[in-house]
């Protein structure tokens, strides 16, 4: 394929800037670099900002104060390629193969945000911008996105802006599509179940000594009903049920039950009833064990009581839910039902806030229009089970809630070997930005 923008997405994805390795730490300044390169060869004021982390890539054009001012976020760093034999073509040797470029950040990020910065030259060729435009692209977001708030907050002026939009979701299904105007929240926590001073013999001791294993096991079983509800006391009081036409979006969609058990691997879905799998992955609140571990694991048998037990849990939390109360709600749960004899030792994990756009308001109703004008079908208005913590900073910092228009195919297979993104999708992501700040305009 001899298309420039294919080859600059190619050129850009060949650079291993995974966040999370120390070893990657020049391949991220590198990376950044490149960024700016770009930004400067379309003619924006640009400048690479060092955090405590990953340094921030900023991009302006020239600011006209009787437009409107659109901020475009995204990362250029990627996660780690491992497990590396599970690649069909290395990682970061991108290929195209089927219409798809493959490599490690193809789709999550740098295609999607590329795609942004190649519908702003394009939109610059042809004469002014409707808008001003402010690229954020930060190098910390597959690491939790630590340093990105405290710089937003130092220039928070500088950032004013009238809209936000960001491509990192997938789409409903192939082709389709998407705004995805909600996203669950989230809150760890990990639980250390101890028992005697050290293992015992189960022949022993078994009957007269708590065994920790078991209590985690109760404690693990008494999170659900029997119709797959969280039984924690107060869990969902802040959880507002869906509205109508919530439940219609959610049946219009082209992402069914049958598909997501597909995508799976399973022959029977299983959820809170009342909801279908659909409206449970996005719009209803979840408690799920990431983890859980205890006594011997070996080959063959050892007659052990465990002195301890350990499991990890995630809660998902949907608007209105808050980290902090539910962690609370949580170790009162676990307290409570503490058996005898066994001591709990709860320790909290990161939080998220849960993210919420009204996608009938005036700038929902844009993106819709810019999605519909260019894929030229009615886009799907989906929840998203998953979370971007940042979102909410976003909100509280720069007063607006984002714009979350998808470009990646439900099998990218991001953060998994053979990550891809289809060239379609990228060129249609170069039309959309376009097409979606000519709608912000107005």
């Amino acid at each position: 394929m001899n298309d420039p923008r294919v080859a600059e997405l190619l050129e850009f994805v060949r650079i291993p800037s995974v966040s999370a390795q120390s070893e990657h730490a020049g391949d991220m300044e590198r990376c950044a670099d490149w960024l700016v390169s770009k930004l400067l060869r379309m003619g924006l004021d640009v400048r690479k900002e060092k955090t405590p982390g990953n340094p921030v890539v900023l991009g302006k054009t020239a600011r006209d104060p009787a437009k409107k001012t659109v901020l475009i976020y995204g990362h250029y760093d990627v996660q780690p390629p491992e497990p590396l034999e599970l690649w069909t073509t290395p990682p970061f040797d991108p290929e195209i193969r089927d219409g798809r470029v493959y490599g490690r950040g193809a789709s999550d990020n740098k295609g999607q945000i590329l795609a942004h910065i190649l519908g702003v030259e394009e939109a610059l060729s042809e004469g002014p911008l409707p808008v001003n435009v402010i690229f954020l692209i930060e190098g910390e977001e597959e690491v939790g996105s630590a340093h990105l708030a405290e710089f937003m907050e130092k220039h928070r002026a500088e950032l004013a802006c009238d809209a936000i939009a960001i491509s990192d979701t997938g789409m409903a299904a192939e082709g389709h599509p998407t705004l995805s105007y909600a996203l669950r929240g989230i809150a760890a926590m990990e639980v250390r179940v101890y028992g005697p001073s050290h293992d015992l013999h189960s022949g022993i001791y078994g009957g007269a000594v708590a065994n920790p294993a078991t209590a985690a096991a109760r404690l693990i079983a008494s999170l659900h009903d029997s119709t797959g509800r969280v039984a924690i006391d107060g869990f969902y009081d802040a959880v507002q049920p869906m509205q109508d036409w919530e439940r219609i979006a959610a049946t219009e969609s082209p992402l069914s039950d049958a598909a997501i058990a597909e995508q799976a691997g399973v022959t029977e879905l299983f959820g809170e009833s009342g909801y279908s799998a659909v409206e449970r992955i996005g719009a209803r609140p979840t408690a799920e064990i990431n983890g859980i571990g205890s006594g011997y694991q070996g080959e063959g048998s050892k007659t052990v009581l465990p002195a301890e037990a350990t499991f990890k849990i995630t809660f998902r939390l949907v608007a209105n839910q808050k980290p902090e109360t539910i962690l609370a709600l949580a170790r009162q749960h676990f307290e409570k039902l503490c058996p005898p004899g066994i001591r709990l030792e709860i320790m909290d994990g990161h939080g998220g806030e849960p993210f919420f756009l009204n996608p009938r308001g005036s700038q929902g109703a844009a993106a819709c229009r810019a999605l519909e004008s260019v894929f030229g079908k009615k886009p799907a208005l989906t929840r998203e089970g998953g979370s971007i913590p940042i979102l909410a900073d976003f909100e509280k910092i720069l007063g607006h809630t984002a714009l979350l228009l998808a470009l990646a195919s439900p099998d990218c297979r991001a953060h998994s070997p053979n990550e891809n993104f289809p060239v379609e999708n990228f060129l249609t992501g170069i039309r959309l930005n376009k097409a979606l700040l000519r709608e912000l305009a107005g």
